[in-house]
């Protein structure tokens, strides 16, 4: 079987950030699990806003969108921002509509695995059902296991180690997750 990719797409403007440090752990066990992964992460996701009155894109917004293209999955990690996902990462997945004419359209058939990073459970999980209400408009299949980070209670340090390791695991197992799904579905789609 052929390598699985994942593209790992997240954080904030700021590089390093808690959300991105979440992403990095689940990407981590994606890895160790076989996946090949292809990193979009803070100034990466600084887009042009998505115009849909013209097929022109930027160099950066070209390439996630191939990356996308040829991904057997994706993680992808938000910040909370006042109750929902961040306008950067709404804005970066607004860029997936390029995908709509394709035999596989947008996320078909793709196991996404959401993360939401917020100061508050609140946050987290409006954040979080945000995230997979747009993998599902989409047509993607988010993971099981959604990862939730509360950074009111949980902190990461300058590694990106994670002080609770109920949330390490969490995010290991939503990396685990994605490479999971996206194996059951590449054997479904090409048995050989």
């Amino acid at each position: 079987m052929a390598p699985i990719r994942i593209v790992a797409m997240g954080g904030s403007t700021r590089p390093n950030s808690s959300s991105e440090k979440a992403l990095r752990l689940a990407a981590a066990a994606a890895e160790e699990a076989g996946a090949e992964i292809t990193w979009f992460t803070s100034t990466d996701l600084i887009l042009p806003i998505y115009d849909t009155e013209t097929d022109e894109r930027s160099p950066k917004a070209a390439e996630l969108v191939e990356a996308v293209r040829s991904a057997h999955g994706l993680l992808i990690a938000s910040p909370g921002y006042h109750g929902g996902i961040s306008g950067m990462m709404k804005n970066a997945l607004d860029y997936l509509e390029d995908l709509r004419a394709d035999e596989a359209p947008y996320l078909h058939g793709r196991a996404v695995g959401c993360i939401s990073v917020a100061y508050g459970w609140q946050a987290c999980v409006t954040t979080l059902h945000q995230l997979r209400q747009v993998v599902h408009a989409l047509r993607g299949w988010p993971t099981p296991l959604g990862g939730a980070v509360n950074t009111s209670v949980t902190s990461f340090d300058a590694d990106g180690a994670v002080s609770d390791a109920s949330v390490h695991e969490q995010l290991r197992t939503v990396g685990q997750q994605v490479v999971e799904f996206a194996r059951m579905r590449a054997a479904h789609v090409d048995p050989a």
